[in-house]
């Protein structure tokens, strides 16, 4: 028999308070979503996928770029485009190669499109 959603999130805050980096990633998540019991706090959620970024993770980089970029702080979006593409993130990847576009530098955007391309994001 599988485990209920209260055992899952009690595993999950022993990995958070263990500072595992994708843990604390799917608790800002559920922070940001309002998922898994959690209510609504956008806050809370960036600063632990701050956290879980700061430990390692490239999809609380991408969180953070898309979160920042929604909001118009393109310097911040781009810091974590920009981690998160060298860890491998395409999307991020691609999404480096919009704001190159917008920057108009088009050769560099080809060349990170190039890049996510060749990882899957197409």
């Amino acid at each position: 028999m599988g485990k209920t959603d209260e055992e899952m999130v009690r595993e999950v805050m022993k990995r958070v308070e263990a500072n595992d980096a994708a843990s604390i990633y799917l608790l800002a998540d559920s922070y940001y979503n309002g998922l898994n019991g959690f209510h609504q706090d956008q806050t809370k959620a960036i600063e632990l996928f701050t956290k879980s970024a700061e430990l390692g993770c490239s999809k609380a980089h991408g969180s953070l770029s898309d979160i920042y970029d929604e909001g118009g702080d393109m310097k911040k979006a781009k810091f974590h485009f920009e981690a998160a593409a060298m860890a491998r993130h395409e999307v991020a990847r691609s999404n480096l190669g919009i704001l190159d576009t917008k920057s108009r530098n088009t050769e560099r955007a080809i060349k990170h499109w190039t890049i996510a391309a060749s990882g899957g994001d197409y």
